[in-house]
């Protein structure tokens, strides 16, 4: 066996001193102008807030409050102008997936100084697709969640324009997050059912990094366990909304997802929840934890011998892919994943538009299958 595994510096802290974490870490850094990038709702918490205030004293240059869910080009424009005009030295999102994209995207427009879809993925001459070299330095980038949320881990910012419905990709190693902090207070800001979904996204992303033709057995171990995590604490989420304890350990599943993920790749359900997801009344991650069983059977003549490391995990005596399939069915179902697409409000006239999004997403070429835009239609009406 050959392997190349290179982890990126990353420093996370967790608990409740986890916020003087960050700021011995701006210390070091020298960081004197940091602007947040956040939700109204997380610090509309007052102690959350406070607990902000306190950590960051004068080095808050100002926040940005503008996130949208699914990060539309306006707002991150909008950020974009909010991080020159504060003069920013250091990016804090504070909040979910879309607040870590958003940061991570106007950052990367504010430092390359050029329009989204110069540098965004394109696809090549030949076809494939192509992720342009952003040599611009980046603002050092620094997350505060709110949700559990593989974004934490990851170098890449997906933006939708809303005129077209595009999903643009800018990928930039540099502009990864140098660490985490999970703060108990602001952990408990989201609603229990944004969590849930969010943490749904993580199992998703691990159940497909561990159905990967890498052989990687680290990235195996931090996917294996993320959905161990998620199987024992998100129930407990449910019983407890209001619990600290099974929101960080949710945040620690996804940072283990978000980095075991890195090696292996992204996935089908991935790319097809990002398609589908806006045009859903649910969040991206019911929409891929749906879609997930449809993606794994789509794969399993390929990496049959990979669905026996899913079976461990879920302490399946029966290794075939269908067994595997079966039984994370009914683990989602008793997650309250809904079974069709069209319970989460998807028309069916969306399924041939969503086909030709993802077949543009970069994750729908990782997995250890890539479908042809007819196969992602029918798998899609199969899930509908």
């Amino acid at each position: 066996m050959r392997l190349r595994h290179v982890t990126p510096a990353f420093r996370t802290f967790c608990g409740g001193d986890a916020l003087s974490g960050l700021t011995r870490e701006l210390d070091r850094a020298g960081a004197t102008r940091a602007v947040i990038v956040t939700v109204p709702a997380v610090l509309a918490n007052q102690d959350a807030a406070e607990r902000l205030q306190a950590a960051l004293g004068n080095r808050l240059a100002g926040i940005y409050d503008g996130v949208v869910e699914h990060s539309p080009l306006p707002a991150v424009e909008e950020a974009r102008k909010f991080l020159a005009g504060h003069r920013a030295d250091v990016v804090i999102a504070v909040g979910g997936g879309s607040a870590v994209v958003t940061a991570r995207a106007a950052s990367i427009l504010l430092a390359e100084d050029r329009d989204v879809r110069e540098l965004c993925t394109q696809r090549g001459a030949d076809g494939s697709l192509i992720s342009p070299k952003l040599n611009a330095p980046k603002l050092p980038q620094w997350v505060v969640p709110s949700t559990p949320t593989s974004a934490y881990a990851k170098a890449g910012a997906a933006v939708r324009d809303p005129e077209t419905g595009e999903r643009l990709a800018l990928y930039d190693p540099k502009i990864r997050a140098q660490g985490i902090a999970l703060d108990p207070v602001i952990a408990g800001t989201a609603p229990e059912g944004l969590a849930r979904s969010a943490s749904l996204n993580v199992l998703s992303m691990a159940v497909e990094g561990l159905l990967s033709l890498t052989v990687d057995p680290l990235a195996d171990a931090l996917l294996a366990q993320a959905i161990r995590t998620v199987l024992e604490w998100l129930p407990r989420l449910a019983a407890e909304p209001g619990a600290t304890a099974p929101r960080l350990h949710l945040m620690l599943a996804a940072l283990m997802s978000g980095q075991g993920s890195d090696f292996t790749g992204g996935g089908l359900a991935q790319a097809l929840s990002h398609a589908i997801g806006p045009r859903s009344s649910a969040a991206n991650g019911t929409v891929e934890a749906l879609l997930l069983p449809h993606a794994m059977r789509f794969v399993a003549d390929v990496v049959p011998h990979r669905f026996a490391l899913i079976a461990d995990v879920l302490r399946v005596h029966d290794r075939s892919p269908e067994a595997v399939v079966g039984a994370l069915q009914a683990v989602l179902g008793s997650f309250g994943v809904p079974a069709r697409l069209r319970d989460v409000a998807v028309t069916e006239d969306a399924l041939l538009e969503s086909a030709g999004h993802a077949m543009d997403d970069w994750a729908i070429t990782a997995g250890p299958r890539t479908p042809s835009r007819q196969e992602v239609i029918d798998l899609l009406t199969a899930a509908w």
